[in-house]
């Protein structure tokens, strides 16, 4: 079985929530709750790592070669 993910949807996606996280801890921090930078950006970038890794384990990544066309 293939994840039919691109390596563009998956880094957009991988963007979007590492601003959304930043943005959480920048409202914590707001709201007198301080989390440091560090451990934030090692969480992301482990949360990359895995995310890389299942797609490996499923089949890697879709390309325009493998599609197969429905006509």
């Amino acid at each position: 079985m293939t994840v039919d993910v691109s390596r563009g949807g998956v880094l957009v996606t991988l963007a979007i929530f590492g601003v959304i996280i930043y943005e959480l801890r920048t409202v914590l921090d707001f709201i007198g709750v301080e989390l440091p930078l560090i451990p934030y950006m090692i969480a992301v970038f482990a949360l990359a790592g895995i995310l890389l890794w299942i797609i490996t384990l499923k089949g890697g990544w879709q390309t325009d070669d493998e599609r197969t066309d429905p006509t």
